[in-house]
């Protein structure tokens, strides 16, 4: 079996590096933190889950919009690093400043958020394009794979430091209160993001790229153009995005959300974070196993099993009553979160043209994040008008049919796609 190269490694590296971020600012502590912020300032549980939701939907829309001209400005020869590290420097350096936002202002804390989650996101476009600078076609669901499982494991060892922290605060064992611990929580977390990217920045180069040209900006705005186009008359990849963007949107308000709507139900804030930390243990290995299935049974197969663990989900999400309901629902998202988003990565990645990945991963991010926004925005909806989470929840299910409909028609990947401009 060929080992993994350097670069391989490196790329596989970031997701160990920023997996952090994911658990501990998306899912896990910061929304706990926020929730007790804001009920301490007056604002009602479910108006504070709809006002994250709002927040994750004007994040989400912020990045859909300028995604895919970031993507063509980056496909140009030596801009795709600059632009990563950009996003990156952002997300690192906002995720710090969660610390240092004043005690009891639940307002700054959404808006710092939402600059953590564009810098995160916006690193992420170009590091999903990268893939096609450091493996060949052939390994990309091997290697996409690894690396979600990857970072399941590494995001465990700055979470488990966080937790510990958070419950000896919370008992009193040590001489901290519980916000104290969660602002290192948000210190450790951009730490270790910071550090870890550096095998990244060091050994992982554009290979694939244009030639740059005299007005880039204009350039890149034809450019752009001219790849709506192309997209369109490639019905595979077209029809790709399409089921993509629905499906990926159910994951994607899972993931945001699941610790907010649990918090509604009840369940408390040591609970969830140790459900969290298993999650994370459990997905590690179920995100390998699924690159590794894919090798057996196509991607596109094992993308139809994880769609339906979804659908699954969410009905159980809306009888969900008890904590031992959360930790079934848990190990259900465990099973399937990662090879879900690994194996579409990787899919996507073998359909379009090397050379123009940024361009191609601009249009699959914005599908993504135009996705992203309709998600929370339902459940925050919802859960002002009927004052439960629980109906936009359900709701989602609708979603991962129409994405697996349309999925159902789009052909596995076995013809590397060109351009003529």
């Amino acid at each position: 079996m060929k080992k993994y190269s350097k670069e391989e490694n490196s790329w596989i590296f970031y997701d160990w590096a920023n997996s952090a971020y994911s658990i501990i600012i998306t899912t896990a502590v910061f929304p706990l933190y926020y929730k007790a912020v804001a009920t301490d300032a007056g604002v009602s549980m479910s108006n504070s889950t709809a006002y994250l939701g709002y927040t994750v939907a004007i994040a989400t829309f912020i990045l859909a919009m300028i995604g895919p001209l970031l993507g063509t400005i980056a496909d140009y020869e030596g801009l795709k690093k600059k632009f990563f590290l950009f996003f990156f420097l952002m997300g690192t350096a906002a995720t710090l400043s969660l610390a240092f936002v004043p005690g009891g202002n639940w307002l700054w804390l959404l808006i710092i958020y939402t600059i953590t989650a564009v810098g995160f996101h916006g690193a992420n476009i170009f590091y999903d394009a990268f893939l096609v600078d450091v493996t060949p076609e052939e390994r990309m669901n091997k290697i996409s794979a690894r690396g979600f499982g990857l970072g399941y494991i590494g995001s465990t060892i700055p979470f488990i430091i966080s937790i510990a922290i958070i419950l000896l605060a919370g008992k009193e064992i040590i001489p901290l209160t519980t916000s104290t611990a969660s602002r290192i929580a948000f210190v450790i977390t951009a730490i270790w993001w910071f550090v870890f990217t550096i095998p990244m920045v060091k050994n992982v180069h554009q290979i694939h790229g244009i030639k740059r040209e005299t007005n880039l900006l204009a350039s890149s705005f034809r450019r752009l153009g001219g790849t709506f186009k192309e997209i369109r008359k490639y019905r595979t990849v077209f029809l790709f995005l399409l089921a993509y963007f629905f499906y990926i949107d159910g994951v994607g308000t899972i993931i945001s959300m699941s610790t907010a709507y649990g918090s509604d139900l009840g369940i408390s804030a040591e609970n969830l974070l140790i459900i969290l930390f298993v999650t994370q243990v459990v997905a590690a290995p179920f995100a390998i196993l699924y690159g590794k299935l894919a090798q057996k049974f196509t991607g596109k197969k094992m993308l139809y099993v994880g769609i339906c663990v979804y659908i699954i989900v969410c009905i159980y999400a809306f009888f969900m009553k008890t904590t031992m309901d959360f930790w079934i629902l848990a190990m259900l998202v465990a099973t399937s979160q990662g090879g879900i988003q690994a194996l579409s990565r990787s899919y996507f990645a073998r359909l379009v043209p090397k050379e123009k990945s940024n361009e191609f991963f601009g249009f699959y991010n914005i599908f993504g994040k135009f996705a992203s926004v309709m998600g929370p925005l339902l459940v925050a909806v919802t859960a002002q008008m009927t004052g439960s989470s629980a109906y936009g929840v359900f709701s989602l299910i609708i979603l991962f049919i129409i994405g697996i409909i349309i999925l159902s028609r789009v052909p596995e990947p076995d013809v590397k796609i060109t351009t003529t401009y």
